[in-house]
């Protein structure tokens, strides 16, 4: 299995796991899996300091021309990384549930945790103004959307004396991945039957019923 590099890959670096058959490399479902859960860990080095931020971020572009967007406070430690030249880590977390080894019907077992996850890492840029109140728009009109049948709220309905003073505030990237790449550990090590019985008990806790939605998608 190869792992999808980006347009300014360097040195191949490690796969994000080492058990490769959890390893998710199709650029089309990482991209869908970032729309799903777009509020990510953005992660940046400075000064040999490690530092990271939640921000939500919006994909775009198919194959190798996925780009990530996405805006924190100007004051904020990881922007002056990032204007610093470092790059960025996007982790993107899906579904999760702990595993109990009751659930397998085998001996021998331990806990585990089921997770779906996407990584996506490479420099950055800065938007210009034109550009980072077109990725405002675009922002609050996705997540909007999701609110149908209220009205979508845009920046538009902001004056522009309160908009022009948000701007000096924030700071919005755009990030070409050189790695991005994905896990999928809903126990394709087990048997049929023990992943059937871990999505059964999965479905009888309120947390575990997304998870096991998406084992039953991988088995059917």
């Amino acid at each position: 299995m190869t792992v999808w590099r980006g347009p300014h890959t360097g040195t191949r670096l490690a796969p994000m796991h080492p058990a490769r058959m959890f390893l998710e490399t199709d650029p089309g479902l990482l991209v869908r899996r970032i729309a799903e859960h777009p509020f990510a860990v953005i992660a940046a080095v400075r000064d040999g300091r490690a530092l990271a931020v939640h921000s939500p971020v919006i994909p775009s572009g198919e194959g190798e021309d996925v780009r990530l967007r996405f805006h924190l406070s100007a004051a904020n430690a990881v922007t002056a990384a990032l204007l610093d030249g470092s790059p960025a880590l996007a982790v993107f977390t899906g579904p999760h549930a702990y595993i109990s080894p009751d659930w397998y019907g085998m001996d021998d077992q331990v806990p585990t945790w089921n997770y779906i996850s996407v990584e996506a890492e490479g420099p950055v840029t800065r938007l210009d103004e034109t550009d980072t109140r077109q990725f405002l728009h675009d922002l609050s009109v996705t997540f909007e959307n999701a609110l149908a049948p209220k009205p979508v709220w845009t920046p538009d309905k902001m004056t522009p004396a309160r908009m022009d003073a948000l701007l000096r505030g924030i700071v919005a990237f755009d990030m070409v991945p050189t790695r991005l790449e994905g896990i999928t550990k809903l126990n394709q090590n087990k048997p049929a039957s023990a992943r059937a019985g871990v999505a059964e008990n999965l479905e009888m806790t309120k947390s575990g019923v997304p998870i096991a939605a998406a084992m039953r998608r991988m088995d059917s």
